[in-house]
């Protein structure tokens, strides 16, 4: 599974520049509303110290990381969900992602217009989120219309479903008519996976990204503290990035040249690998490795998999003729230096259907289909 993240928010916020940057891929960028009309797309490897570890040890042909998934969504206003600045076209885009990041701009600069002519990061989320509610809330008043017929179905699974539709929607609905998110509605397990099939865009996981200049990126600003307050109250994670500097790390050349250049500016990581180990924390992902003479890979998966259902990541054949998992840790390979040594070890074990994988286990599958 790859992770697959819209970056959102109002025009010229640096949306655009800091997918460029992230991704060295290229995205129409210049200082109009509107630049972005059809989402770009950037697939990114995913920085992992420990799959090069491995790569040391296991010496393979090749070496293949997990991918992240970056869309540039275009500029967001006022009055999308009702179609202003061809807003409905831009969220169905984002109803196709796994989790948002939401650009807020934390930075002045004259030369670089605001849609609303002043510098107010909570003004632009809650723009931004607003929009977001009330699409969602046009999707959730279509459904309840389907709803009485639905009840009235003959098939019993059909008017089952509907029955059960009902509290949730009116829940969710009543949130959204406040501007509120679906994910700020207390939901069970049950009620999440009823109301699935309208994937709504406010009940995914978002990160709030704060763009700062040069001055501000280690420690951030007042601006920055201000989404911080803000973003705890909703539960969501906030990053700090500079899209000039993302910008220049991006244009060099060698991994030594954008290692120096971090160190240069205080940086401890860039903000490519910032983000992706954040979305993987809100998203709850883990990574585990295949090794072998052919080649090293990293998988990513949802915590709390057991073993049949982290094969799946591979091959759903994997998961249908499962019959056992060989795993031991990167951990101890980086310990005892080869896998014959982690056998000698007591290590290296033989796991059923119920094992459940763990973040930094190298697995072998074991199937028949």
């Amino acid at each position: 599974m790859a992770l697959n993240c819209g970056i959102v928010g109002l025009p010229n916020v640096g949306k655009s520049t800091i997918f460029q940057a992230l991704t060295s891929a290229p995205a129409e960028a210049a200082n109009y509303p509107f630049c972005t009309i059809e989402p770009n797309v950037g697939v990114v490897s995913v920085s992992d110290t420990r799959l090069d570890k491995i790569t040391e040890h296991v010496k393979p042909q090749k070496t293949i990381p997990t991918i992240v998934e970056f869309v540039d969504i275009a500029g967001l206003v006022k009055g999308a969900s009702k179609g202003e600045g061809l807003g409905n076209q831009f969220l169905g885009h984002i109803r196709q992602v796994n989790a948002i990041i939401q650009v807020v701009r934390c930075f002045d600069d004259p030369d670089v217009v605001h849609v609303n002519g002043r510098i107010d990061p909570i003004e632009d989320i809650e723009t931004i989120n607003l929009e977001l509610a009330l699409a969602d809330l046009e999707s959730v008043k279509k459904k309840q219309e389907t709803l009485p017929r639905a009840i009235k179905s003959q098939d019993k699974k059909v008017s089952g479903r509907a029955k059960e539709l009902v509290p949730v929607l009116e829940k969710v609905g009543a949130a959204l008519e406040e501007g509120r998110a679906a994910r700020s509605v207390d939901l069970s397990e049950d009620d999440i996976e009823v109301i699935k099939e309208l994937n709504l865009i406010t009940l995914k996981k978002t990160l709030y990204l704060c763009n700062v200049d040069e001055d501000s990126v280690t420690d951030g600003n007042e601006y920055v503290e201000k989404v911080r307050e803000y973003a705890s109250k909703q539960g969501a994670e906030v990053a700090i990035i500079c899209g000039k500097l993302e910008s220049e790390i991006a244009s060099l050349e060698t991994l030594e040249e954008k290692k120096e250049f971090l160190e240069a500016a205080g940086i401890e990581e860039s903000g490519l690998d910032q983000l992706t180990h954040k979305a993987y924390s809100m998203l709850d992902l883990r990574t585990y490795f295949t090794a072998g003479e052919k080649e090293v890979r990293a998988w990513t998966f949802h915590a709390g998999s057991k073993a049949p259902q982290a094969a799946a990541v591979i091959h759903t054949d994997f998961e249908k003729g499962f019959i056992k998992a060989e795993v031991y840790h990167c951990d101890d390979l980086f310990e005892l230096g080869t896998e014959a040594k982690v056998k000698e070890a007591g290590k290296f074990r033989i796991e059923g259907k119920e094992y459940e994988v763990k973040d930094g286990d190298i697995v072998h599958f074991r199937f028949n289909v």
